[in-house]
């Protein structure tokens, strides 16, 4: 059985990003030259699907519009339907706790959950977040408060971090060079 899905295209400073909406909540969000990712990660969850494009769909895209303009809370109470495990649905609800403008490391979200010492699995989630800033995984920074890991490259999770206000420890040194896309 094919899953069908809507998916809109928004041209943004961070590049084209990719919103998937499964008729009532938000399903996907990545970055257009993220796409093989995204595809990746729908497959996992529906096996088949069927991505129809929508312009603006359950107004998700003007929603996500405005957070880019500055709305830092326009996100706030989009529907998300990500999926995923028990312990990732965890996370990932740990994530939308993170106000804007704020930032946790991987640890204390570990810690939140009652398992300290699941920090690197609480990465692990956090690198499969099928909705990226709305589920803000761009929020979570290493122990030292150093950038560590996005799925997006380093590049977009500084720029999301600035955009919110968020000045790090590590801005006095090079910037972060990261990689686009890490792999499943």
């Amino acid at each position: 059985m094919t899953t069908e899905l809507w998916i809109d295209r928004l041209p943004s400073g961070l590049g084209d990003l990719l919103l998937v909406s499964d008729g009532a909540a938000l399903c996907a969000l990545d970055f257009a030259d993220c796409e093989a990712r995204l595809l990746t990660l729908l497959k996992k969850r529906f096996a088949a699907v069927t991505l129809t494009p929508c312009p603006n769909p359950q107004g998700f895209s003007d929603r996500l519009r405005a957070y880019l303009a500055g709305d830092l809370h326009s996100l706030d109470g989009v529907r998300v339907n990500p999926g995923g495990t028990a312990f990732q649905q965890q996370v990932w609800g740990l994530l939308r706790q993170i106000p804007a403008g704020t930032v946790a490391t991987y640890g204390e979200l570990a810690a939140k959950l009652g398992k300290p010492t699941a920090y690197r699995a609480v990465g692990l989630a956090n690198s499969l977040n099928p909705v990226a800033i709305a589920l803000p995984c761009h929020r979570v920074i290493g122990t030292q408060g150093q950038l560590t890991g996005y799925a997006g490259g380093l590049a977009r999770k500084r720029w999301l971090l600035h955009h919110e206000g968020v000045t790090l420890p590590d801005e006095r040194e090079s910037p972060a060079q990261g990689q686009l896309c890490l792999g499943l």
